[in-house]
Order: C-alpha cells, then sequence, then structure tokens
C-alpha cells in the first residue's frame, strides 16, 4: 500500500537545477546515530544516544530531517533527564538570495527557530533566532561522509557572545 502523502512530500533525488548548491545539506541523505551532550547553565551534563535521518522533498528542492531523542532503539535514557526532542528541520535553498531558510519544530516541546544557512570555509552555519527570540547559532563541522559534529549555541547578548548548549557527534548509520 501506498501512501500518497509520503509520495507527494518524498523525492529521490535532488533538483536537476539547484543540484550543485543542494549539496550543502544532500550530502547527509541517509540514516544516522548521534551521541549528545546537552550542557545546563550550572555545568551540569545530560547525555544520550539519539537518531537523525535526512530526505529529499518538495520536488527535490529542499532537504528535510528528522532529529530523535533518545532513538527509538535506546529504551529507557536517564542520562538524558527531561532533555528529550522529536523534530523536523525543512531546509530550503533559496537562489535570489543564496542562502537556506531553515525551520525547525518541535512539537514534543513546542520549540521552533527559524535561521537562515550558509557554509562559511568547511563549516555550514545557521544564524537565527527561537521561539523565544533568543539569538540561536546552529552549526555542522568535522563533517565527512560518514560524520559530522553538530553544535548548538545560545545568545543572550545580540551575538556578541555564544554558549555552547548542544553537542552532537554523529556517523552514518550505514557508512557511505
Amino acid at each position: 500500500m501506498t501512501d500518497p502523502f509520503a509520495e507527494a512530500l518524498h523525492s529521490d533525488r535532488p533538483n536537476p537545477d539547484l543540484a550543485e548548491k543542494l549539496k550543502l545539506y544532500g550530502r547527509f541523505i541517509g540514516a544516522w546515530t548521534f551521541d549528545a551532550t546537552r550542557i545546563l547553565e550550572d555545568g551540569t551534563r545530560l547525555t544520550g544516544r539519539g537518531e537523525v535521518h535526512f530526505g529529499w522533498v518538495l520536488e527535490g528542492r529542499a532537504v528535510q530531517d528528522v532529529w530523535i531523542l533518545p532513538a527509538r532503539d535506546a529504551g529507557p535514557s536517564p542520562s538524558l533527564g527531561p532533555w528529550t526532542f522529536y523534530g523536523t528541520t525543512l531546509r530550503v535553498y533559496d537562489p535570489a538570495a543564496d542562502t537556506w531558510h531553515i525551520f525547525w519544530s518541535d512539537p514534543r516541546n513546542q520549540y521552533y527557530s527559524r535561521q537562515q544557512g550558509r557554509a562559511e570555509g568547511e563549516t555550514i552555519v545557521q544564524i537565527g533566532a527561537d521561539g523565544t527570540g533568543a539569538s540561536v547559532r546552529w552549526s555542522f563541522s568535522r563533517i565527512t561522509g560518514n560524520s559530522f559534529r553538530w553544535l548548538g549555541e545560545r545568545s543572550h547578548d545580540g551575538g556578541s557572545t555564544w554558549r555552547m548548549e548542544v553537542e552532537f557527534l554523529a556517523r552514518r548509520a550505514t557508512p557511505a
């Protein structure tokens, strides 16, 4: 049985007219696991294992991902405390502005963020704000075919200083 919604959303490949630009996030297409660390303001560290899945969507014009913590096969994860999420990011390339529009939604925690992303050297940096108005900077670095580091940082002074809140060390579930 086919699912008409999934069929309408999913694409098998990037849109050919945008394929070169879409490689920025397209290199992550597939399934990944990650080791997660969250650093609270008092220095407490919460840790666990999660999963993320990336795919082509919307006629191959966008990349969508689903981030899950704890991973669905992880079982009880007391080291995470109350820190869990099950959300999705839609990443849409804007050729006119040569940037990416990033939309994160986590309905479990009612946490939302809108950002703009672009390459800065070998790193992908996304700058924006969350639903509270706080400045956020999310980045992918140390990117290889089978691994990456993802950082989540927050600023309470308009971007003058940043505090690292989250680090994910990801590895491809099935190496390329």
